[in-house]
């Protein structure tokens, strides 16, 4: 057994609240193990404060290190990088409850506490979290607040009050700091190696692959246009070209992506919009044919795309113009470029093979044979479904004439080889198609299924042009949208009947979801989108200047500005005293200088009450209840009891001031006319 402990049972108390509000975010994501040593460790701390056990033994701590040391190994695979590193931290945050032996081990552990907030924001950056720890950090200052109240003061109410306070002060200068302090890359924007992509898009792809990511309902990005927001059929957002076939999956093509785009002519009216993009820890970005950008995150890459420099560990918001008319490439294709657009396996599918040379021999001309190739997507019993039949070896064979149900990857791959079986370089582009139009913030919603793929054929002249079978099977779907397109089918979002986008036929069901998604996106694009680009953007707006120095003074004076006038406030003389006695004696100490009756220096309550009584004698009665009240507040509690409430105090108090008159008596009365005085204050 140990002897009395030096850390205050309410601060503990403090303390395992503010440790649950901080390890709560991350508790969903971790083993369910991580869940039991925390409680075992609060356990073990409460039944230490009870004097029932001891402190752990040097052994028995450094046991402890390695048991979550190896946990942490086997849970993550690793004790190398972000996700093990935070897991450890979070380990070892439990285990310091066990090592608190004074005021100072509590102060470490709050400290700790906000580090372990900042890093829930590694993983998760939405709205709900954010106000959640805010929460966190009001309980930690509180806990702060706590650790410094006796066992005969302890208040939890009013240390959630300071708490409040102190987080409000300090918001006027957090939201300086945020505005013009310059702009490094936020904590989370670190790659956490056990992130995966979340677009949902992947460098290659099978024929069935669109169809599972088309049965998820979350959000894959938003844009917002400048004017008016193309049509539907015109919304193809280009992510990525897949090039190389290996007789059952496409997939993307280095060589095509590597280097400075070919020449290309820009036509048309510019369409110019910004997206905002999730975390998908990939490079790839999403924008319309003929896309540039002066983003200097992003780079057009060879086959026309805009790519960012490094992949999205965080959300991006970037904007881009786009020439939906262009011809990409008109010019030619050089000899690699040719052979790599035309490449098919060495065998296989061989009625595919044989239905391009028949294609062939009919259009010799390209573009006529691509216009053909459309018709008969057109006019053959093709269905378009998200309940594909399964396809063989042969999958381009079995789908054109066996099997002719399939989703939009099915028509891309089918087109595409039959074009590069009959000498026409073709690829498949990946992407999304359409949106849905948010009126609340003007933008465009892009759902994962809304995902996409079609077709860009090299014609001589006109360069790459986009076609897409999709819209001669199931034209809905590219007007309308993919909801539209399986009405019949109600194969829309069936393995998801929580998702919101599912029942946008409910008006106010659909008015909540759009509500909710358009602060969602200014969330985006106004707090976790102030990059440097837009801050600099804001400094040329509003302050005329990108200098850092003279940003840097403006800085200083608003820092001043809000901190000196808080500071004066904080510190004004005549500020409310928070003892509830003080409080009432200098409200009623003001409220008698009026009347020339204030009390003396150093005169004590009864001295001051006899002075009054032969002041305001008519005010007998309702001077000794608040005074009588006084003195058995201030005086009658025995030393460590807790302070009765102040309630009667103050109810006297009100009493008396109402009965106080409105002007000075004929002659004050002073400590010199009366026999004897009361205690001193």
């Amino acid at each position: 057994m140990t002897g009395h402990a030096l850390i205050p049972r309410n601060s503990l108390v403090w303390l395992l609240t503010a440790q649950v509000v901080a390890l709560a975010p991350h508790l969903p994501r971790l083993p369910l193990w991580v869940a039991v040593l925390w409680l075992g460790c609060a356990l073990w701390r409460v039944q230490i404060q009870r004097m029932r056990w001891r402190y752990p033994g040097l052994l028995v701590r450094v046991l402890a290190l390695l048991l979550v040391t190896g946990g942490v190994f086997l849970a993550q695979g690793t004790l190398i990088g972000l996700d093990a590193a935070v897991m450890l931290l979070l380990m070892l945050f439990m285990l310091k409850l066990l090592e608190m032996r004074r005021p100072r081990d509590a102060l470490v552990v709050i400290y700790l506490g906000f580090f372990i907030v900042a890093t829930a924001f590694l993983f998760d950056q939405s709205i709900p979290l954010a106000l959640f720890q805010c929460f966190s950090l009001l309980v930690l200052v509180a806990a702060l607040v706590g650790l410094q109240q006796t066992p005969g003061r302890n208040d939890p109410a009013r240390a959630m009050r300071t708490g409040a306070l102190l987080l409000l002060q300090a918001v006027p200068l957090m939201v300086v700091l945020f505005v013009l302090f310059p702009r490094m890359g936020p904590l989370w924007s670190v790659n956490a190696p056990g992130q995966q992509a979340r677009t949902g898009l992947a460098e290659s792809m099978a024929p069935g692959d669109i169809a599972e990511l088309a049965r998820s309902g979350e959000l894959a990005f938003r844009a917002a246009f400048d004017g008016a927001v193309p049509a539907q059929p015109q919304l193809y957002w280009r992510a990525l070209t897949l090039s190389r076939f290996d007789g059952r999956s496409w997939s993307r093509s280095r060589f095509n992506s590597a280097g400075t785009p070919p020449d290309w002519e820009p036509q048309g009216d510019p369409v110019s919009y910004r997206v905002v993009a999730p975390a998908s820890n990939q490079p790839w970005v999403f924008s319309l044919r003929g896309a540039s950008s002066t983003d200097e995150r992003l780079v057009l890459t060879g086959d026309y795309l805009l790519q960012a420099r490094r992949p999205l560990a965080q959300a991006m918001s970037y904007g881009a113009s786009s020439r939906l008319d262009s011809l990409l490439q008109p010019g030619g294709l050089d000899p690699l470029q040719q052979r790599i657009n035309l490449q098919l396996p060495e065998q296989g599918d061989p009625r595919s093979r044989a239905f391009a040379a028949q294609l062939r021999q009919a259009y010799p001309d390209d573009a006529a044979l691509v216009q053909a190739l459309l018709r008969h997507f057109n006019r053959e019993p093709f269905h378009y479904t998200l309940r594909p039949s399964p396809l063989g070896q042969h999958s381009n064979d079995e789908f054109l004439f066996d099997s002719p149900r399939g989703f939009c990857v099915h028509f891309a791959g089918a087109m595409t080889f039959v074009l590069r079986a009959a000498g026409i370089p073709a690829r498949i582009v990946a992407g999304y198609q359409g949106g849905e139009m948010n009126p609340r913030g003007n933008y465009v919603l892009v759902h994962q299924f809304d995902a996409h793929a079609w077709v860009e054929a090299w014609l001589p002249g006109q360069g790459w042009v986009s076609v897409d079978p999709t819209f001669q099977v199931a034209p809905e779907r590219i007007e309308r949208g993919l909801q539209e397109a399986l009405a019949g089918e109600g194969s829309f979002l069936e393995d998801s009947p929580l998702a919101a986008a599912r029942y946008r036929n409910i008006g106010w069901i659909n008015d909540m979801r759009l509500f909710w998604d358009d602060i969602n996106y200014q969330w985006q694009l106004r707090v976790l989108g102030y990059q440097s680009e837009r801050q600099l953007d804001f400094f040329r707006r509003w302050l005329g200047t990108t200098d850092w120095q003279r940003v840097g003074l403006i800085s200083l004076g608003l820092s001043l500005l809000i901190a000196l006038p808080m500071a004066l406030w904080i510190l004004r003389p005549d500020r409310q005293p928070r003892d509830p006695q003080r409080r009432a004696w200098v409200k009623l100490n003001r409220r008698l200088g009026r009347l020339q009756l204030q009390a003396a220096t150093g005169e004590g309550p009864r001295a001051w009450q006899q002075r009054l009584e032969h002041a305001l004698p008519a005010q007998r009665d309702e001077l000794g209840a608040f005074f009588d009240e006084y003195v058995r507040l201030g005086y009658a509690t025995p030393p460590g009891a807790p302070t009765p409430a102040a309630t009667q105090l103050n109810l006297a108090l009100r009493a008396l001031l109402q009965a106080l008159p409105r002007t000075r008596p004929r002659r004050p009365i002073t400590p010199l006319d009366l026999p004897g005085e009361g205690p001193r204050l």
